[in-house]
């Protein structure tokens, strides 16, 4: 496979992947909504610097190991599993927020913590490392330069940086929260509900999955 085929595949695949609903998206619409854009924009870089850890260990040949092991496998999910529903659980007790003081009622996180939320959210979820094999086990050759892999890589990890930082802008702006601020205690615990759900969606995967 030449270079530009192997990297087109894994921008399109990796695209698909990243817009795709899921543990991520939930993160980062939790972060903008009950936090802030800072925060949001901070859980993108978390994630995104989770994809490139897992791109990382998966081109080294961890990721083997951890997909053909049970032990660790399991230990990893029931982690991730855990992660997802306590926030969850922690989204389903929003209050309702007053759009007058809006400004005044905004939880406040820091910068890190916000980065720490969307990293562990992250590197806790097994199936990023599956999919990731699966990726790569598909264009990497034994002859493929270290340059090349890690370009393979890095393209993943910008996606979902840049993907979920845009998303995040766009539920923080001004007119968006004016528009969400009715119900962003329910959208929050809504998003709550599909975190606990992929936790437990997460808990019960099969290593064949």
């Amino acid at each position: 496979m030449t270079f530009w085929a192997g990297w087109l595949t894994v921008f399109v695949v990796g695209l698909v992947a990243v817009v795709t609903p899921g543990p991520d998206f939930a993160l980062t619409l939790r972060s903008s909504l009950a936090y802030s854009r800072r925060a949001g924009v901070y859980t993108a870089v978390g994630i995104g610097l989770g994809n490139a850890i897992h791109a990382t260990y998966c081109l080294l040949g961890i990721g083997a190991l951890i997909s053909q092991s049970i032990l660790l496998f399991n230990g990893l999910k029931l982690l991730g599993a855990a992660y997802l529903i306590y926030l969850g659980l922690k989204s389903l007790q929003a209050k309702p927020v007053n759009a007058a003081s809006l400004q005044d009622n905004r939880r406040i996180v820091s910068a890190f913590a916000a980065f720490r939320l969307g990293l562990f959210g992250n590197l806790l979820n097994p199936k990023a490392t599956l999919f990731f094999l699966a990726l790569f086990t598909q264009i990497v050759q034994p002859g493929t330069p270290l340059a090349t892999q890690a370009l393979y890589g890095a393209t993943v990890a910008v996606q979902s940086l840049v993907w979920f930082a845009l998303l995040a802008l766009l539920i923080s702006q001004r007119w968006v929260k004016r528009l969400l601020v009715s119900i962003s205690h329910w959208l929050e615990r809504v998003t709550g509900a599909v975190l606990i759900l992929l936790g437990l969606r997460l808990a019960v995967t099969k290593l064949s999955d």
